[in-house]
């Protein structure tokens, strides 16, 4: 059994690391309110613009925009852009999110592609620099509050090569931000753009009703929304990694604290019995030196 002294400190170290814990904790508890919100508002805009891109599309206005475009012969070349954070300390997320990029990067391998890396974390990029694999770009400043302008930075040189012609497909892994402790990695095809042309009506899927008056004619809007879109789900995959990141970094904090608080339990445990039996045997050695005297 330990001695006494040791125990305490050991106790106190505890305390210490359960101090800084419980802080974490608190910290990621505030982010993720705000960064709820984000996800929270990003969405209907996103969904929105799906809609309106559903309406207006059509096959003939499909073969006129690039971002439309489906590859003829398949995929042959395709960007996968991994989502992780800057930090640690939130448990599996970003081991989680690694294991996701690197099954579909196989999936596509498999099935004949060429995959180029871009990488956003410091995490992704750590673990691909060990692994030694080719990374075509890679950025550590987006952080945990992106903005649209971090999107546009991301997306305009992959609409460009997929525009170009020399990639096919740009897929990005990210955490969908379902709740505070259910945060699955995901596979989003982002280009090329995949507009929701039916709806489900009575069982049936039916061309969706258009109501606009088109001005000046749905291929100028065409035009202007498509890129748009396109950054908007950039954004979206940035938000939802950002909030799944503090929900992650929250649930992972309170079970080290609460794994901190049966330690220390554990621990006065010990040091009781061991500060019990000191005094025992002290006392035993105090009647033995007396008897010794009397005798």
């Amino acid at each position: 059994m330990a001695k006494p002294r040791e125990l305490k400190r050991r106790i106190r170290s505890v305390q210490n690391t359960r101090k800084i814990t419980k802080t974490m904790e608190l910290v990621s508890t505030s982010k993720l309110k705000r960064a709820q919100d984000r996800v929270v508002g990003a969405r209907p805009y996103a969904q929105a613009l799906a809609e309106v891109i559903g309406d207006l599309y059509s096959p003939a206005l499909a073969e006129r925009f690039p971002l439309l475009r489906q590859p003829a012969h398949g995929v042959r070349r395709a960007a996968v852009v991994l989502i992780t954070s800057n930090r640690g300390l939130c448990g599996a997320f970003n081991a989680n999110l690694i294991r996701e990029s690197r099954r579909r990067m196989k999936e596509l391998e498999d099935q004949g592609a060429q995959v180029e890396l871009h990488l956003i974390g410091k995490k992704g990029i750590g673990f691909f620099k060990f692994t030694r694999r080719p990374v075509a770009s890679q950025r550590i400043d987006i952080g945990d509050r992106p903005t649209a302008a971090h999107a546009a930075d991301v997306m305009e040189p992959l609409m460009a090569q997929f525009t170009a012609g020399t990639l096919d497909a740009v897929d990005v892994v990210f955490a969908k931000f379902n709740s505070a402790v259910s945060t699955p990695p995901t596979t989003l095809r982002i280009l090329p753009v995949t507009p929701p042309s039916s709806r489900r009506s009575g069982g049936q899927e039916t061309k969706a009703a258009v109501n606009y008056i088109l001005k000046p004619s749905a291929e100028a809007i065409l035009e202007s929304l498509l890129p748009l879109y396109v950054r908007n789900q950039m954004y979206r995959a940035l938000v939802e990694t950002a909030a799944a990141e503090h929900g992650a970094r929250r649930t992972a904090m309170k079970n080290a604290t609460d794994a901190g608080g049966d330690m220390l339990d554990l621990l006065q445990r010990t040091f009781n019995r061991a500060r019990q039996g000191q005094i025992t045997q002290e006392l035993a050695e105090i009647v033995g030196g007396a008897e010794a005297l009397q005798g």
